[in-house]
């Protein structure tokens, strides 16, 4: 148990190597080698709002410790099984519950504008790289171990709950990069995978809020956000709106202080609510759709949309990342 309590604590911090280190790597091939030279690559500016950002997320994660850490211990007294981390069959067990707990905070982090309004700032880049990745949401530790609880509830140790997150963490910041195209079939219908988290970052109406899982896709195939990447619509990434600011204040809060003045504004407490808790695209006047969404095309052509619209997808699937 003490490696565990040593692991939740540092396994982020022991991973930072690999993280520059590939970050680095990156930036290197994408400007000298030949089959990498129509990337996009990197930007000095943007490249260190995003290491400011994880950095900035590391100290908030330490900070929010000092209340998480009690909650969680509290929870797993009530717990209703016990599942010790000494047993190796709690680990897989743990993997599949944490990713299940992480889908569902992730599509809530899309579909409901305030925590949106954190989670925004993973997604403001417009490149996408394992930089991106560092992007990390500074507001989402204050608030967002609550999809968590369920698990120490549960019985899972909150040690290796923590582990656990961390580890899915580490797994997700080698799929932001363009250098990997598609992977064996059987691993691209199982994991998430670079291809697939493309099209989580991408600002394509067909693309917007697909692909939410963790380590694993299949929570996506299961409950109707999957999306596979297309060959003939390449992903446009960043923001429906784009920012076009470095400012970190800017970055982290644009979307809080835009939500807060429009809720402020409204007529009503049920729109003022729908400000706060509804979904990015909601409006008083209507749902406001990038055009080329596909309930936007399914709107001014009275049918549910054509071709690249709604390849691969349901009709309705698709919402706006940002208003």
């Amino acid at each position: 148990m003490a490696t565990l309590e040593w692991l939740s604590k540092y396994l982020l911090v022991l991973a930072i190597p690999y993280f520059l280190g590939l970050v680095a790597w990156e930036w290197w091939a994408t400007r000298q080698r030949p089959r990498y030279s129509e990337l996009r690559g990197y930007a000095l500016k943007d490249t260190a709002v995003s290491l400011s950002l994880g950095s900035i997320k590391l100290v908030m994660m330490a900070l929010t410790a000092l209340y998480t850490v009690p909650v969680f211990a509290w929870v797993y007294q009530q717990r209703l099984f016990t599942l010790s981390p000494l047993d190796w069959w709690t680990w897989p067990l743990l993997l599949l519950a944490e990713d299940f707990c992480y889908y569902g905070y992730h599509r809530s982090a899309h579909r409901v504008r305030l925590y949106w309004a954190e989670h925004v700032n993973h997604h403001s880049s417009e490149y996408y790289n394992f930089g991106t990745a560092l992007r990390q949401s500074t507001l989402g530790p204050a608030y967002i171990f609550v999809f968590w609880l369920p698990l120490a509830w549960l019985g899972f140790h909150p040690l290796a709950i923590a582990v656990q997150a961390g580890i899915s963490l580490v797994y997700q910041f080698w799929i932001h990069t363009e250098t990997i195209q598609r992977l064996p079939r059987w691993f691209e219908w199982l994991f998430n995978t670079p291809s697939h988290h493309r099209v989580h970052h991408g600002s394509n109406g067909l693309y917007i809020d697909r692909n939410y899982g963790g380590i694993l896709i299949v929570w996506d195939r299961l409950f109707g956000s999957f999306q596979p990447e297309l060959p003939e619509l390449p992903v446009r990434y960043g923001l429906v709106h784009n920012l076009h600011s470095y400012r970190l204040g800017t970055v982290i809060f644009h979307e809080l202080r835009h939500l807060l003045r429009e809720a402020w504004r409204a007529r009503g407490l049920r729109n003022r609510l729908l400000w706060i808790f509804g979904p990015p695209e909601w409006t008083p006047e209507g749902p406001n759709w990038p055009a080329d969404h596909p309930k936007a095309l399914a709107l001014s052509t009275g049918i549910a949309g054509t071709g690249l619209a709604l390849a691969g997808s349901k009709p309705g699937d698709h919402q706006a990342k940002a208003p």
